[in-house]
């Protein structure tokens, strides 16, 4: 049976990304998956890492459930919107007071390389925009897609990362809502 977390990075429960979450998951357990969530909106943490690197912030009991959930996960999915160029500003927070050294990754001493420490889990990035995919791969390189897969999660060994860009959703109508929610239905069907 597989472990899978859903993290939703949207701050609103009323957007279609908790639609996508919930149809995700709805896929997964007909599967037979084991299916844990963290929306984190309603996480209490200071999103800013105050002292970089240099100072270990002590993290919050939210935190620390949110890390446990990761480290028990085969499979993390992502469910966020595109916010200029990027993904919510809580979600980045998230990020930087959880994927840290000695928790994602370690830094080798003496040396430019690193240990990824999440070697083993998978991970599916859903990302909703108000632009087509084609669009923002074309003309701005798709910045959080890159930052969240590369730079992020194969940073610290998750591997292989699958990307679903769906939109434009400003300009969609309950048809194609239903389409695409279907198409990740069917994802989490198929465990990935």
């Amino acid at each position: 049976m597989k472990n899978i977390l859903i993290i939703n990075g949207h701050t609103n429960r009323e957007s279609f990304n908790f639609a996508i979450m919930n149809d995700y998951r709805e896929g997964a357990e007909k599967a037979g998956a084991k299916v844990e969530q963290i929306i984190i909106a309603d996480l209490q943490f200071d999103p800013n890492l105050k002292y970089g690197y240099q100072k270990r912030t002590d993290l919050e009991p939210d935190l620390l459930e949110a890390w446990e959930k990761i480290l028990w996960a085969d499979h993390l999915v992502w469910v966020h919107p595109v916010w200029w160029g990027s993904f919510p500003a809580v979600m980045k927070g998230f990020i930087d007071r959880l994927f840290l050294p000695g928790l994602a990754f370690k830094y080798r001493e003496n040396s430019v390389w690193w240990d990824k420490l999440l070697i083993g889990k998978t991970a599916h990035i859903i990302t909703t925009m108000d632009q087509p995919g084609w669009y923002y791969r074309i003309f701005f390189g798709r910045p959080s897609i890159n930052q969240l897969k590369k730079s992020i999660l194969e940073f610290c060994g998750v591997k292989p990362v699958k990307v679903t860009i769906i939109g434009i959703i400003k300009t969609s109508d309950e048809t194609q809502r239903k389409k695409w929610l279907d198409k990740v239905r069917i994802s989490g069907m198929k465990l990935k």
